[in-house]
């Protein structure tokens, strides 16, 4: 069946000169092909399954210089050179360049969750981000960056308690279960996300139980707490620190 067959027949409509699409084609990338961008920054992290805090309020697409400004009015563009050449048909970009992207366009913390959500599902090489030409923002993230963070918000705390001067142990076993974060020797922080209810909350109330016993300070902080109520949180962990409940006895 020829192309022009189809779009009679309903099969596919056409983007633009060169285009074509199937009726149920990705609304994404049918306004990627329809603008002539690709879909990059915190978009594609998204798509690629990476942690990203919030939503953003337009879709971050980046544009070759000849790209029409015209059509773009509702989208965050990133006019950047890329770090690794995109194919001139390419709609989606590649996880480097996404990551470079990034660590240029979001506040420190989101950006530095995103490439440690890449690293921790391995969808990019670290050897070979360290040989490519990365704006000096992105070479900052790359060499902070900690594989081992289990999500986001580990991310967000640890950068925000290094001030303490204390030991910080992400993602350690204690007595047959894990602790997010290990303040000093005794201050167990965990932080709960959405799959913390039911058998799982259960699980965990009995975890701290147990870690309470063995002469550990658990405390025990929410999502909203991390993002939106950190100096409460920052409050609770100085106090806990200031009565010496980060020191083994």
């Amino acid at each position: 069946m020829s192309v022009e067959a189809a779009i009679a027949a309903g099969r596919i409509f056409r983007v633009r000169r060169g285009w074509v699409a199937s009726v149920d084609a990705d609304p994404s990338l049918v306004g990627a092909a329809e603008r002539g961008v690709v879909l990059s920054c915190v978009t594609q992290a998204r798509r690629n399954g990476l942690w990203v805090y919030g939503r953003e309020e337009a879709p971050h697409v980046a544009a070759r210089s000849n790209s029409s400004r015209a059509h773009l009015a509702a989208a965050h563009v990133h006019w950047a050179t890329p770090v690794v050449p995109r194919h001139p048909d390419a709609l989606e970009d590649g996880i480097e360049n996404v990551l470079a992207l990034v660590a240029t366009c979001q506040p420190h913390e989101s950006a530095l969750a995103i490439w440690e959500s890449a690293l921790r599902q391995r969808v990019v090489d670290v050897e070979l981000l360290r040989r490519l030409n990365l704006p000096p923002a992105a070479r900052r993230i790359l060499e902070e960056a900690d594989q081992f963070a289990d999500s986001g918000l580990e991310t967000f705390v640890v950068p925000r308690l290094r001030w303490l001067g204390l030991p910080l142990r992400r993602q350690i076993w204690l007595h047959g279960h894990r602790v997010d974060l290990l303040i000093g020797e005794r201050i167990a922080l965990q932080i709960d996300g959405g799959h913390h209810v039911g058998a799982q909350r259960a699980a965990d109330i009995a975890h701290d139980a147990d870690l309470m016993l063995r002469g550990y300070h658990v405390i025990r902080v929410t999502y909203v707490q991390v993002t939106e109520q950190w100096p409460e949180v920052q409050e609770r962990i100085m106090l806990a620190v200031a009565q010496g409940l980060h020191l083994a006895r």
